[in-house]
């Protein structure tokens, strides 16, 4: 498993508590710290969306 590495800065973000729910329980089945699951969505956000219904 890779080394996780702490952030040092903090990343203002604003969302709906439905949303904060959502990124609650995907850092839990997901294994991750909620201070790790928005920078994991945000780097491999290829993976997790999909690029067709984006753009629509």
């Amino acid at each position: 498993m890779p080394k996780r590495f702490r952030l040092t800065r903090r990343f203002s973000v604003a969302m709906t508590e439905d949303g904060y729910c959502g990124l609650r329980k995907f850092a839990s089945d997901a294994g991750l710290d909620e201070g790790e699951a928005l920078p994991f969505l945000f780097k491999h956000d290829d993976r997790v969306t999909d690029g067709e219904l984006l753009a629509h």
